[in-house]
C-alpha cells in the first residue's frame, strides 16, 4: 500500500503527472479520483484541495496563468503597443510551463471529449475577457483592447500546438514570438492589397457631356 506522507511536496504537479499517466493507460472515462491519488501518492481529500474534479486536472494552472498574465500586461512598458504588451505577457508566463510535461496527450484528450473542449473554450473567453480588462486599465480603448486580446490568443493557440508538436528544441516563448511575427507579416500584406485595390477602382473623372464630346472631334452615342 503507498504510504502518504504528512507533508506533501508539489502535491498539484504530483497529481497532474497522475493523471496523464493513468488516462493515456487506462483511458479518461475509466480513470478514477482515488486512482490518480493513489498514483501520486497522495489521499483523495489532498486531491480535492487543488482541484474541483478530475477535468480540472487538465485546466487546473488556468487561474495562475491567468493572473501571471494581468500582471505582466500591467507592467508593461507604457509606450508599448497593445498587441506588444499582451504578447510580452504570453512570454513570460510561457516560460514557466513545466517542460517535461507530456502537453501532446493532453491535447489528444481534450480534442477526444466534448466536455473537455468545452472546458477549454471556457478558460479561454476567461483569458481574453481578463487580457481585455487588463489593456483597458492601462487606458486603451475598448475596441483595441479586445482586438489586441483576440489576437493574443490567436497567437497563444498556435504558437502551443506548434510546440507540443514540434520535434525541435524550441521554446514556447520563440514560437509565440514566431506566430507574432507571421501575424503582423499577415496584416502588413492585407494593407498592401487593400492599398493597390483602391488605386486600380480609383474613378478616372467624370464623364464628358455630350457637348464636351462634340468639341473633342468624338463621336456622340
Amino acid at each position: 500500500m503507498t504510504r502518504m506522507a504528512r507533508w506533501e511536496p508539489n502535491a498539484r504537479d504530483r497529481l497532474v503527472d497522475a493523471a496523464l499517466e493513468l488516462f493515456r493507460e487506462r483511458g479518461y472515462n475509466r480513470t478514477t479520483v482515488g486512482e490518480i491519488a493513489a498514483r501520486a501518492g497522495l489521499t483523495e481529500r489532498t486531491f480535492f484541495r487543488h482541484f474541483t474534479d478530475k477535468r480540472e486536472v487538465l485546466f487546473g494552472g488556468g487561474r495562475d496563468f491567468e493572473q501571471g498574465i494581468t500582471d505582466a500586461i500591467a507592467g508593461a512598458p507604457r509606450d508599448a503597443s497593445p498587441l506588444d504588451v499582451v504578447v510580452g505577457a504570453l512570454e513570460v508566463v510561457a516560460a514557466r510551463f513545466p517542460p517535461r510535461r507530456d502537453y501532446r496527450a493532453r491535447q489528444r484528450l481534450i480534442a477526444a471529449h466534448p466536455e473537455l473542449r468545452e472546458r477549454e473554450l471556457i478558460k479561454l473567453a476567461s483569458l481574453t475577457s481578463a487580457m481585455t480588462d487588463a489593456l483597458r486599465a492601462r487606458g486603451v480603448a475598448g475596441p483595441a483592447a479586445s482586438i489586441a486580446a483576440e489576437a493574443g490568443i490567436a497567437i497563444f493557440k498556435t504558437a502551443y500546438e506548434r510546440w507540443v508538436g514540434s520535434t525541435q528544441q524550441r521554446d514556447f516563448p520563440t514560437h509565440i514570438r514566431a506566430a507574432l511575427d507571421e501575424l503582423k507579416a499577415v496584416t502588413a500584406a492585407a494593407g498592401v492589397a487593400r492599398t493597390s485595390g483602391r488605386s486600380a477602382i480609383a474613378p478616372r473623372g467624370r464623364p464628358k457631356s455630350p457637348k464636351a464630346r462634340e468639341r473633342s472631334g468624338r463621336p456622340v452615342r
